[in-house]
């Protein structure tokens, strides 16, 4: 009990020095209400100040709420001043764009960042209202940005935000100019953050300068670039933003580029931060385009697309051969569009990740063109190759899709969107879909059948035994067939791979969430052009291959 007493008073003492320092009454507020709760809210307390939000390659992202262990105005306050003193450390000059959706706290927490960039002597442009992620990663390429921060938890519960960074050409070179930040930038500015001192002491500047509609006019007409101007139209498409930002942007390319404007899911049209329709804000979760399907229904839409709230990811649901509705995983819509760019002419590096289907990699060799895989997050897909070829088009298999390295460098869910719309609709002027091309794809290269097995924990502990069981006891087969390779990535990330003749299994922890992934693949050859009986025996393989990773890993 002493020992307990001990540890409370030690967090009570924290407690209070954090409180000194907060600069926002609501969060001293609610963090007052738990201390007044102690010793029963010693738990929440103790977890509020288990450690300060670590800012990584994907900066910060966590729980609205007070404490160091939370996304608050104190800790983008004092990110926001380790960021723009690391920047001045490395000599970088020229402005700090910034950018931030709808979710709570975004527009408070991004005016901070402005107020401390210029407090330090650093001119601030602020984007002109909630916008998609990619806007902002235009912006910072576009107007000569040093660097550029998003606010956005992505898609995130709602109870979550978050602070990504960007560099510009000047500290990211020709590969990473508006891409997110990779190491040594990270550690780099971690340690500034650390060494801010009292969040009293830090100067606070001008607002900084909000930029006019024209950015977002700039982003649109470079977005309707990508496709051609001749292709036909006719395609009827239903929407939704997830009560994220993304529909007035691509609705105004859409237009822009000539397609009927979509229809877009009403009561999911405007940006909520509270995404009261939705039990999980990504397109990928279960039921979470359930409205999409009504609605492309009703209408009789070719096309169904899903964004998801910051609008850098891009779903796409079809219509299946019994005439319902299914989504496209994102290694279909990978190597669709990659097909379709390499049928347009288009000649460079294609690149994707070590988790991502192989059949990108068989369709660039059996065309000549050059490919490259990466760790997994577009801030190592958009530096693919080492500069060896320009990249033309990079993708991952959670949705992200990079069609136009030289617009945005990142993915990018409205010009994917856009891209997929052109596609659907030079199909449909021949009377075929996208389903059509996908098994023309697989009797040319084989089925190749992904999947993923996906736990959410609440117990880390749980992921890192799971990675140390299969490290321990690595399997000898699968599926009947030996594994003949067996690559472990550590220390580099902390990924196992393992292969047979047939399949692949790629297992690691996310990097954003609690869960531990496992990236399942089965290729199965196509006889006498018999794509649904190889499509069938792969979709059972996989299945099974599910069973024997779920029983190795002991989940």
């Amino acid at each position: 009990m002493a020992a307990d007493t001990t540890d409370i008073d030690d967090i009570r003492e924290q407690a209070r020095r954090w409180l000194a320092d907060d600069p926002d009454p609501a969060s001293r507020d609610e963090l007052t209400a738990v201390l007044d709760g102690l010793p029963a809210s010693a738990p929440e307390l103790a977890d509020r100040f288990a450690g300060p939000l670590t800012f990584g390659t994907a900066g910060l992202r966590g729980p609205l709420r007070a404490g160091p262990n939370g996304m608050n105005l104190a800790v983008v306050t004092q990110a926001a001043a380790g960021l723009v003193t690391w920047l001045a450390a490395q000599g970088g000059t020229g402005p700090l764009v910034i950018g931030y959706d709808a979710r709570h706290g975004s527009r408070e927490f991004a005016e901070r960042t402005a107020q401390v960039a210029t407090g330090a002597g650093r001119p601030a442009l602020l984007l002109p209202r909630p916008l998609p992620t990619p806007v902002l990663a235009y912006a910072v390429r576009h107007l000569g940005g040093v660097a550029g921060v998003m606010v956005t938890a992505s898609h995130n519960p709602p109870q979550d935000n978050g602070y990504k960074v960007y560099l510009g050409a000047e500290l990211g070179g020709e590969l990473g100019a508006g891409a997110q930040i990779v190491p040594p930038a990270d550690a780099g500015i971690e340690a500034a953050i650390r060494s801010v001192g009292p969040l009293t002491q830090v100067p606070l500047g001008e607002p900084g300068q909000v930029l006019g509609d024209d950015l977002v006019a700039s982003y649109v007409e470079r977005a309707t670039a990508v496709i051609d101007p001749g292709g036909s139209r006719d395609l009827t498409v239903a929407y939704t933003p997830l009560h994220g930002v993304g529909a007035a942007v691509l609705t105004a390319a859409f237009a822009r580029a000539g397609f009927p404007t979509p229809g877009v899911v009403p009561d999911q049209a405007e940006p909520d931060p509270a995404f009261p329709t939705v039990s999980f804000p990504n397109p990928e979760e279960p039921g979470a385009v359930d409205r999409l399907i009504a609605l492309a229904d009703s209408t009789g839409a070719d096309l169904a697309i899903a964004n998801d709230p910051d609008a850098d990811r891009c779903a796409v649901v079809v219509r299946d051969d019994r005439g319902g509705w299914r989504m496209l995983r994102g290694d279909e819509v990978g190597v669709l569009l990659a097909d379709h760019l390499m049928r347009r002419g288009v000649t460079g590096l294609y690149a994707t990740t070590i988790v991502s289907s192989s059949l990108l990699r068989a369709m660039c060799a059996a065309r000549g063109l050059p490919y490259d895989e990466t760790l997994t997050g577009f801030k190592w897909i958009v530096r693919a190759g080492g500069g060896s070829a320009p990249l033309v088009f990079g993708y991952e298999e959670a949705l992200g899709y990079c069609v136009a390295p030289e617009h945005v460098r990142d993915k990018d869910g409205i010009t994917a969107a856009l891209t997929v719309a052109e596609l659907a609709a030079g199909l449909k002027a021949q009377g075929r879909t996208l389903t059509d091309r996908l098994d023309e794809l697989a009797a040319e290269f084989g089925v190749h059948h992904t999947d993923q097995l996906s736990v959410r924990v609440d117990d880390l502990r749980v992921i890192a035994d799971a990675m140390a069981r299969i490290r321990a006891h690595t399997p000898a087969t699968l599926l009947g067939h030996p594994v003949d390779s067996v690559r472990d990535l550590l220390p580099e990330s902390d990924v196992v791979i393992l292969r047979t003749a047939t399949a692949r299994v790629v297992i690691r922890p996310s990097g954003t969430e609690p869960k531990l992934k496992a990236y399942l693949e089965v290729v199965e050859p196509v006889v006498d052009g018999d794509v649904r009986t190889a499509r069938s025996r792969a979709a059972s393989a996989v299945a099974a291959l599910r069973a024997e990773v779920g029983a190795a890993l002991g989940i």
